[in-house]
């Protein structure tokens, strides 16, 4: 086939984005109240602010901004890691970054899949935050080895997936037919399926070793547990979400409401208790329940050079080390109160934060810079200083371990206890998924200096062309 005929990876990702926004609308009905909330909270936000409204419009983030989401899974296996990020790099998603959750006491590690260049992002920022569990960090031995043969029997990608993944890898992508068969195939790896692979003691065993191990192994495949619309103001969504019968984590994970948001803000709706059979032996099957998938909401900010980032961990831990966020939400109050002060150490306007070099920000020309013309290069700080070039934040595409943690505890159930106790082995983690995991801020240092090339080029260029 030639490549001309060929389906872009962003259309299929974006095809797939779509189709699996539909099935969990179908499958958890209050996802598209909590759409229909954020949307009118994003317009809301943007009709009071005509300046954030110039800016996203300017730096081409503003037609993304409701429908953009993320997804996140958790595997039970290696060779489904493996096999996943084969058939996430068919839709142009690639592995950024390494979290280990375990200092949250949940026993994963995971990585983000998702588009990297600017032009993918802007077409569709669909990323899917996958987990794999830690066999290793299960006390049990006994239930460490039963839970190992259990996942060993399971297949959770059909064998039209595996052939259109190998075809794509063949033959440098796939046709239309074919990319349309590989979204509806690879759909079904995601799909909520309320029957178990294991009997309701097995189940019990599981579940009072950890609530997240249940989920993993005592189903057929890794349904898909939350999808991800992002918000222009998360704490209006959080204070509106009882009107619209939706009920609310306690808080909200990551930093506190700033001016200038920073990182990733994320809050969701606690998880649904779901009617599951389980097997059994005398009569086939066995009702009871399972909770495992919510609604969540994410607001993103800047993201943070190393040195940023180091602040950033090092305040959060000032805050917890006075008030750690309980699971039942006890103390939501005086949490905020603390994390609040906290972060009162962090600079809070964009000129700021950006000579503190605490933030990743994007370069681009003024009306001023446009319409001027250099005899040569000058220092970008003094462009900036002669109104000739601007800074807009490079928005943070990834997400925080702890609050990743955060929101999967809050819906472990409100006894859930968090521990953080650091156990992270990404060579582990990356032997497994069959590559090496992309470093961010690598990635968003790339980022800056390009816009900064490209506008010390273009104000040079006219006079050169000369």
């Amino acid at each position: 086939m030639k490549e001309n005929s060929f389906v872009s990876t962003d259309h299929i990702r974006s095809a797939f984005s779509a189709a699996m926004s539909l099935m969990y609308r179908d499958e958890v009905p209050a996802y598209g109240t909590l759409m229909e909330l954020v949307a009118k909270v994003n317009a809301d936000t943007l009709a009071a602010d005509a300046t954030l409204k110039e800016r996203l419009d300017a730096t081409d983030t503003l037609e993304r901004i409701s429908e953009e989401r993320h997804g996140a899974i958790r595997l039970g296996t290696p060779a489904e890691l493996s096999m996943m990020r084969r058939v996430f790099a068919v839709m142009g998603m690639y592995p950024v970054g390494y979290y280990d959750l375990s200092t949250a006491g949940v026993p994963v590690h995971s990585t983000a899949f998702r588009p990297v260049s600017e032009a993918s992002l802007k077409r569709n920022p669909f990323r899917v935050f996958t987990s794999l569990l830690r066999l290793d960090l299960i006390a049990d031995e006994t239930l460490r080895a039963e839970s190992e043969a259990i996942l060993k029997e399971r297949r959770i990608f059909t064998p039209e997936a595996i052939e259109l993944t190998e075809i794509a890898e063949r033959d440098g992508g796939l046709g239309k037919a074919d990319a349309e068969r590989f979204v509806a195939q690879v759909l079904e790896t995601f799909r909520w399926h309320d029957t178990a692979n294991v009997s309701a003691d097995m189940y019990k065993r599981l579940h009072d070793a950890h609530r997240l191990i249940a989920d993993v192994v005592s189903f057929k495949g890794p349904h898909i547990n939350h999808l991800t619309p992002r918000t222009l103001d998360i704490d209006e969504i959080q204070a509106l979400m009882p009107e619209y019968g939706i009920a609310p984590k306690a808080v909200v994970e990551g930093p506190p409401t700033r001016k200038c948001p920073i990182l990733l803000r994320q809050t969701s709706f606690k998880a649904l208790e779901e009617p599951v059979s389980f097997r059994d032996a005398e009569d086939g099957w066995k009702a009871g329940s399972h909770t495992a998938r919510f609604g969540e909401i994410e607001q993103r900010g800047i993201a943070l050079t190393p040195k940023g980032r180091g602040l950033y961990d090092r305040l959060l831990g000032d805050s917890r080390k006075i008030v750690r966020p309980a699971a039942d939400g006890s103390n939501a109050r005086d949490y905020e109160t603390a994390l609040t002060g906290a972060f009162k150490g962090f600079p809070d306007s964009w000129a700021e934060i950006r000579e503190a070099g605490l933030g990743y920000f994007s370069y681009s020309l003024t009306e001023k810079g446009r319409q001027t013309k250099l005899p040569g290069r000058r220092d970008p700080e003094t462009l900036i200083a002669d109104g000739l070039v601007q800074f807009d934040p490079i928005v943070y595409e990834d997400f925080l371990p702890v609050s990743a943690a955060g929101i999967f505890q809050s819906n472990l159930g409100d006894g859930a206890q968090q521990e953080f106790v650091a156990s992270p082995n990404q060579k582990r983690f990356e032997t497994d998924l069959g590559a090496a995991v992309l470093d961010e801020f690598a990635h968003y240092a790339g980022i800056e200096k390009a816009s900064v090339e490209s506008c010390l080029k273009a104000l040079t260029a006219a006079v050169a062309a000369e």
